[in-house]
């Protein structure tokens, strides 16, 4: 990935958070051709865990211990030059692209047990549930026994275990203060909230 220094994320909070809060990853792999699956995965220590349909020939594609590549699409949103104080000063300004996104580049690893999939299964739901619903969280024990064990039947266990991780924000930083602060501005106008709050963080730190 290309990341001049000014936008290179390094702030490991930052990091997490774009990976937490956007879950669905682009899951890129080599078959020899370029392949990509979208699913959803959690970071757990030096591992992401998550699960796909059995449907899906990338547990059949590619051998334990293959390459991927996962990429978190963080928040986005259009940059207008009319967003610049100093546009009237020069008017030399053009449109950009404000985002944050993180790769995470690792060696997959697919589980056909019932017990490996109860587990991933698990960690998922209890995440995404108790964000979703609190206390209210639905959970794998609720649906009936032999229900659960034909959905795990049409899925397979994955884990990515991580060899590297790049992250980028573009977040304006490469403007002066006012065109900076102005654009947070325009942003959080826009209801673009998360990216006017990364670009407080990049401006305070």
């Amino acid at each position: 990935m290309y990341i001049p220094e000014h936008f290179h994320e390094q702030d490991e909070a930052a990091i997490a958070a774009v990976m937490a809060d956007h879950p669905l990853a682009s899951v890129v792999y080599q078959t020899p051709e370029l392949n990509v699956s979208y699913l959803p995965l959690l970071r757990r220590g030096d591992r992401l865990i998550g699960h796909l349909a059995k449907a899906n020939d990338m547990h059949r594609e590619l051998a334990d211990g293959a390459d991927v590549l996962a990429i978190f699409h963080g928040a986005d949103a259009y940059v207008s030059p009319n967003w610049y104080p100093s546009k009237a000063e020069h008017h030399k300004h053009v449109p950009t692209w404000n985002y944050q996104v993180v790769h995470v580049h690792g060696k997959i690893r697919f589980y056909h047990d019932e017990a490996s999939k109860r587990r991933l299964v698990h960690a998922l739901t209890s995440e995404f549930e108790t964000r979703t619903n609190g206390t209210e969280a639905w959970k794998m024990g609720d649906a009936p026994q032999d229900f659960m064990r034909d959905r795990l039947a049409d899925i397979v266990g994955l884990e990515i275990e991580i060899t590297r991780v790049e992250s980028k924000s573009k977040l304006s930083q490469n403007r002066d203060e006012g065109d900076h602060a102005n654009v947070m501005r325009e942003m959080e106008a826009r209801s673009h909230d998360e990216l006017a709050v990364a670009m407080a963080r990049h401006r305070d730190g």
